[in-house]
């Protein structure tokens, strides 16, 4: 099964290939363009690296969020073009799930905490598998480490662990933290070709953002 792998729900713009968990080309830029400038040229150096054509695609997966407001959106406005226009198949995965599939240990609880800022945390906890086993969270850092207290085992992964990485050491003396913090589009693929083999999959109407809550803007307003 070949996998077509985007993430832009952070700072990175990435693409991947993969055939089944196999990695076939990755890239990614941080170049000071926008994602709706990066995007598409990257999906096309992708394809033409590999030799593979659009129609040769199984699957799409594509990582919705949360992060990045304007790049969620357009991941995936480009994910829904481009699986209308090659009839695909979408597995949607979070950025929580894409994250935590780093962690290769196994562990009671695998944490995945991305940084909102102003102490806000966007908070994933998943099995071994990557099944989720909490609700998904966006709350002040202290409030989900208090929400994490049932777990004895947990392993960290994010920029948010890295960020809070002291106090969650106050509250979890013996946490263990992955060594590689970043969101791929590598592992978001890998999370897809799971749902994939799960039948949890999307198109192009059913693709849908995951924001966890309103942007900054939209919460001012509400406040005003």
């Amino acid at each position: 099964m070949k996998i077509l792998s985007i993430d832009t729900t952070s700072e990175v713009c990435g693409v991947a290939i993969l055939e089944d968990e196999n990695l076939i080309v990755e890239t990614s830029l941080t170049n000071g363009l926008t994602h709706s400038e990066n995007l598409m040229p990257i999906v096309k150096e992708a394809l033409e690296k590999t030799g593979i054509t659009l129609k040769e695609i199984d699957l799409i997966a594509c990582c919705t969020g949360p992060g990045s407001f304007t790049g969620i959106r357009i991941g995936v406005a480009s994910v829904k073009a481009i699986a209308e226009v090659g009839h695909l198949k979408v597995a949607e995965v979070t950025s929580l799930e894409s994250l935590a599939k780093n962690i290769l240990e196994n562990c009671e609880a695998k944490v995945s905490l991305i940084d909102a800022r102003n102490n806000q945390c966007y908070c994933g906890v998943f099995d071994n598998e990557i099944h989720l086993k909490k609700e998904y969270m966006a709350d002040d850092i202290h409030n989900i480490l208090e929400k994490l207290k049932e777990y004895k085992g947990i392993t960290f992964v994010g920029n948010g662990a890295e960020l809070h990485k002291e106090l969650i050491l106050e509250n979890f003396p013996n946490a263990k933290f992955s060594c590689e913090n970043k969101q791929t589009a590598y592992s978001c693929g890998l999370v897809g070709l799971k749902k994939y083999r799960e039948n949890q999959l999307k198109n192009a109407d059913t693709l849908l953002p995951n924001y966890l809550r309103k942007s900054q803007a939209e919460r001012l307003k509400k406040e005003s």
